[in-house]
């Protein structure tokens, strides 16, 4: 199964009786919650409200968003409200933990603590899943990881690429395919890259990455138009029809993330994985609507991994 968009998989939480619970830190914003409104009025989520509960209870006034009154956790510290929304989801009240207005910092301390947050202790590293819709392509893209870790080593980018397969097996995927992201398709050994990509290729062959297809090094224009792989001989069964983009750190990844947005008019929403459970990252500039699809996404997620 692959989608074309976000819709296609939103579906799968319509007539669902038993929703998941999305609890949110700091929760007096009001795109996040005009975010929780539209789950909420759609029936694809239900929500716990933490933080200072008279801001909170202003923002649902101003923006008609109806929530029981022992939905809102009065903490109107931040950091307090990180660590109480985290208990929520060890208490098995909520299933999706979600940023609100708080700093980043003070919300992946929470997460991250590797006593009392949300670590997978079966996975060695927390990273980034965010999915871009490309109208014009008619098709979702997964660049990763553009927001978490700096420079992955070769044994984070193959945790990386796990976590990121899980969680589109999660959603929905059968067998992600993989493109191991370079300025070339051959191995060079003047350039990491490439020989990091053909070992994670080869990590793939032996089983130690599952559940998807993995190729490398790749250029970017190969891994997403089969016309120009055919062209430039790229013989590949990932050619032109990559779903998840692995760049060589950060900064590529964050620059991918952000042409898509700007260049391509992409729709996007993810979350954080290589986590017990899903965890909305979304920052605070972000709009109402990569906010409802994050949760969505989550949701889902949340929802089919507790069948596992």
């Amino acid at each position: 199964m692959t989608y074309t968009g976000f819709d296609e998989i939103i579906k799968q939480l319509e007539g669902k009786e038993k929703l998941s619970r999305v609890v949110v830190a700091a929760a007096n914003d009001d795109h996040t919650l005009g975010a929780v409104k539209m789950a909420v009025e759609r029936g694809v989520a239900k929500s716990i409200l933490v933080g200072h509960a008279d801001a909170i209870k202003k923002v649902c006034t101003e923006i008609g968003l109806n929530v029981p009154e022992e939905d809102i956790i009065d903490t109107p510290d931040d950091e307090a409200a990180a660590w109480k929304a985290v208990d929520l989801i060890h208490e098995g009240k909520a299933e999706v933990l979600m940023k609100g207005k708080l700093d980043t910092s003070v919300y992946l301390k929470a997460v991250v603590d590797r006593e009392h947050g949300l670590r997978n202790p079966g996975s060695g590293t927390i990273s980034v899943f965010t999915a871009h819709e490309i109208p014009s392509k008619g098709r979702i893209y997964v660049p990763v990881d553009g927001g978490m870790v700096n420079y992955p080593t070769l044994e984070q980018k193959r945790d990386i690429i796990q976590n990121t397969v899980d969680a589109m097996r999660s959603l929905g995927w059968d067998c992600p395919k993989v493109g191991i992201l370079a300025c070339k398709e051959k191995v060079d050994p003047k350039m990491p890259e490439t020989l990091e990509a053909d070992e994670l290729k080869q990590m793939w062959k032996r089983g130690e990455i599952t559940g998807c297809i993995v190729d490398g090094p790749v250029s970017f224009d190969c891994a997403c138009d089969k016309e120009i792989a055919e062209f430039k001989g790229y013989n590949s069964s990932i050619a032109g029809e990559c779903d998840i983009l692995l760049t060589p750190n950060i900064h590529a990844g964050n620059i991918l993330g952000k042409a898509m947005m700007v260049l391509c008019g992409s729709r996007l929403g993810g979350f954080l994985v290589g986590t017990t459970h899903p965890v909305v990252f979304s920052s605070r500039g972000s709009s109402s609507d990569e906010k409802f699809v994050s949760i969505c996404l989550a949701a889902i997620s949340a929802m089919n991994m507790s069948r596992d």
